[in-house]
């Protein structure tokens, strides 16, 4: 099970790229279609907070690229990583890691600052690795 969560949190990234390079040479296809479908369920997709590559929309948002693009990085390392599990210590980075994307969401709810994609991307990079390294270990665990 492991294994197979490491290899979905490298492919699915991989996906969401083709998937926009598709798009922008070709159009809209079939397969493009079906990725854009998933990117809809997990994220709100809105156009201002999307990347765009050659007029492509891509098929999550800035936050949720940080977000999908760190985890293979944080996945991969608590699967080579052989210490002894922390819970608590895992918990702790999580925390830690969740604060940028807290920050920026919460600025933007309480309108108190213009948050771009670039900064929403940045700001998630360090909970997308985190929460993938959180899921590896705990799964490991089992």
């Amino acid at each position: 099970m492991v294994k197979a969560l490491v290899i979905a949190s490298i492919v699915w990234p991989l996906v969401l790229a083709a998937s926009v390079w598709q798009r922008a040479a070709d159009g809209p296809t079939a397969w493009t279609a079906i990725v854009h479908g998933i990117g809809s369920r997990i994220c709100h997709q809105r156009p201002e907070r999307s990347f765009h590559t050659a007029g492509a929309q891509w098929p999550v948002c800035g936050r949720c690229s940080g977000l999908y693009l760190a985890a293979p990085f944080g996945a991969a390392l608590a699967f080579f990583r052989r210490r002894a599990h922390d819970v608590g210590r895992t918990r702790l980075w999580l925390a830690i890691a969740a604060v940028p994307t807290a920050l920026t969401v919460g600025l933007e709810w309480l309108d108190l600052a213009s948050i771009g994609n670039l900064a929403r991307f940045v700001s998630a990079l360090p909970l997308g690795a985190a929460a993938a390294f959180s899921v590896i270990r705990v799964v490991g665990r089992r």
